[in-house]
């Protein structure tokens, strides 16, 4: 692993004054205060290489202006009863916090489906939620607990993977992340667009924000996966993965308190996150009536209505520019796809166990409900 010098970061931000006045201001809201730790944290992204570290901010900060990310707090995804639907099939939340003050986000990934809008809402959300994280729970965090906190912890729920959508691996061009490999399954094309896209932006524009990954209610095909994934990650990569037994409920209270635990660990057994769905309001972290994003909800809705001149609220998604794939990951899917072919023929699963497979373009159009909302 790298060791990041005082060198290196001073030769770094050598750099970073040389970079134009609109980079400058984007790169404000980035860092939030802490101009140096944001330079530590894309260096480390790229192993110390000053050169390929400046590279990556520069693009990061181009991609913030041409996409306004710095006004995306500003666009509330409107009606309520419309996001409640994106919340209901995009499972993520926030429970709490660590025990040292670290935002804990909780991610339903075997059962989220994606396929109650069109993929734009979907990354808007998830935009939305890494810009919140960062402008506000980070720094709210740091006040609490009078340290310097940048960084979160992710708990992913794995219940809902099946072998059987691995057919769709080739969704893997990809992928530096290990969050990648955890969103690999899905039963529509929304789902997958989704997955690479997010996993994407998360690596290039949002670089090493997550201390580490926890993975709970692993079933088989997860065991499977990780087997044949583990050692094409970096070594770095790879420390950041804990996977846990069962719904990991020993292993998480040691550093956060049971009220911070998401709901789907609160249950012991094998069958403990089958309840993730079906629970709601303020005990499922991932449901509009959370806290969390009932305060996201609120916090976005006050930012438009503060817009001058003063006009309603119209909706429409947020289209941001996906990001190109790099070659060089070409291979490293073919791997994994090539491994996966070989382990859903021993196993004998056939694709016939999920029903009929959902027609992409269907997904990939906006629904009726989103129809209905535009203006």
């Amino acid at each position: 692993m790298v060791i990041i010098t005082q060198d290196m970061i001073k030769q770094f931000q050598n750099l970073v004054e040389t970079i134009e006045e609109p980079l400058k201001i984007t790169f404000e809201n980035l860092h939030q205060g802490y101009p140096t730790e944001a330079v530590i944290r894309f260096l480390k992204a790229r192993d110390g290489n000053i050169s390929k570290a400046h590279k990556m901010l520069v693009d990061c900060l181009n991609w913030r202006i041409e996409n306004d990310i710095d006004k995306i707090l500003w666009k509330p995804i409107i009606p309520a009863e419309f996001y409640r639907s994106v919340r209901d099939s995009q499972l993520i939340g926030m429970p709490g916090y660590t025990k040292d003050g670290r935002p804990v986000i909780a991610i339903g990934v075997g059962l989220s489906t994606y396929d109650k809008a069109s993929i734009h809402y979907y990354v808007q959300s998830h935009i939305q939620i890494n810009e919140y994280r960062d402008r506000v729970i980070l720094p709210s965090a740091t006040k609490k607990f009078e340290r310097h906190i940048s960084t979160c912890v992710k708990v992913l729920d794995m219940t809902g993977l099946k072998l059987s959508h691995l057919n769709q691996i080739k969704v893997l061009f990809l992928l530096p992340n290990v969050v990648a490999y955890s969103y690999l399954v899905s039963q529509n094309v929304v789902y997958l667009s989704f997955s690479k896209y997010s996993i994407l932006y998360d690596d290039l524009n949002y670089p090493e924000k997550t201390d580490t990954y926890y993975i709970v209610n692993a079933p088989y095909v997860f065991s499977a996966c990780w087997k044949v994934v583990k050692p094409l990650l970096q070594e770095r990569t790879r420390k950041k993965v804990q996977v846990l037994s069962g719904c990991g409920k020993d292993e998480l209270l040691k550093i956060m308190d049971y009220e911070s635990l998401p709901h789907f660990c609160r249950r012991q057994g094998s069958g403990s996150s089958r309840h993730s769905k079906t629970t709601t309001g303020d005990d499922c972290c991932f449901s509009l009536d959370h806290g969390f994003h009932q305060q996201l909800y609120n916090y976005t809705n006050q930012q438009a209505a503060g817009i001058k001149p003063r006009a309603p609220v119209k909706q429409g998604s947020f289209h941001v520019g996906f990001p190109e794939i790099d070659p060089t990951d070409y291979k490293i899917a073919r791997t994994i796809e090539t491994e996966f072919h070989k382990l859903e023929n021993q196993n004998g699963f056939a694709d016939e166990q999920d029903g009929p497979k959902p027609n992409g373009d269907q997904h990939l159009k906006e629904t009726s409900a989103e129809k209905l909302v535009h203006v």
